[in-house]
């Protein structure tokens, strides 16, 4: 990938902070996986028309999870819904690319892991544009994790564009680390090099994202109001 940009420089900076919870730095776009078992939803999704409803998010504190062994069949689609109090995102897990980080997010999902869960950072570029939404933190802080990490470098000609979502990792970490923690994709092209571990890609909920991205934010990133994930599941 080319040289980024100046004006993403500070946003690679920034995700270079970022924490799975083994630094007290804060977290940018990593993301730590945590296991869970598929569970379906009877409760319809939250309209992804009008503004967000309230919601509070959980702290579960950091985790202490098993690493997963097993992988989802690379033959068979799967998605992962988010339902938010902004309305539902679907995403399509890359199994074919990306079958350890896929299979160690659908692990923790079927844990329920990330039910309660915030959005705990929504970035801008330093020229005011969209950059990504980052979520997964069980302690909402972008530090926390599931208390283990996998390693899955990402294709070498992976461009982070809108609506693509991968996980969250310290600058320290190796390239393709994460653990539960993910990002999605707001700008058009995000700029990133080809170091954050591929999931997937947005294919429902696209307005969602951007009702998300809007959100008010205080100095440090943080959303001004709750956005939470009330469910997440694998179907």
């Amino acid at each position: 990938m080319s040289r980024p940009t100046f004006a993403l420089l500070a946003a690679l900076l920034a995700l270079a902070t970022a924490g799975c919870g083994k630094s007290s730095k804060k977290a940018a776009t990593t993301a730590s996986t945590s296991t869970s078992t598929q569970t379906t939803s009877s409760k319809p999704a939250a309209p992804s028309s009008g503004p967000c409803t309230s919601a509070k998010a959980t702290n579960k504190g950091q985790q202490h999870l098993a690493k997963p062994t097993a992988l989802l069949p690379r033959n068979k689609p799967a998605t992962l819904a988010l339902v938010t109090n902004c309305g539902e995102i679907d995403i399509a897990l890359d199994v074919k690319r990306a079958p350890r980080t896929a299979s160690s997010v659908a692990y923790l999902v079927r844990k329920g892991f990330y039910d309660g869960l915030p959005f705990h950072r929504i970035a801008k570029l330093p020229t005011g544009g969209d950059f990504v939404i980052q979520g997964g933190d069980p302690t909402g802080t972008g530090n926390g994790g599931p208390g283990y990490s996998i390693h899955e470098k990402p294709p070498s000609n992976l461009r982070y564009s809108r609506g693509v979502v991968a996980m969250a990792k310290t600058e320290i970490e190796a390239s393709g680390t994460s653990g539960s923690q993910f990002f999605i994709v707001t700008a058009e092209d995000a700029g990133l090099p080809a170091d954050y571990a591929l999931l997937g890609k947005v294919v429902k909920g696209d307005d969602v994202v951007s009702k998300i991205a809007a959100v008010p934010t205080d100095s440090t990133e943080h959303p001004t109001q709750p956005v939470v994930i009330t469910k997440a599941t694998i179907r």
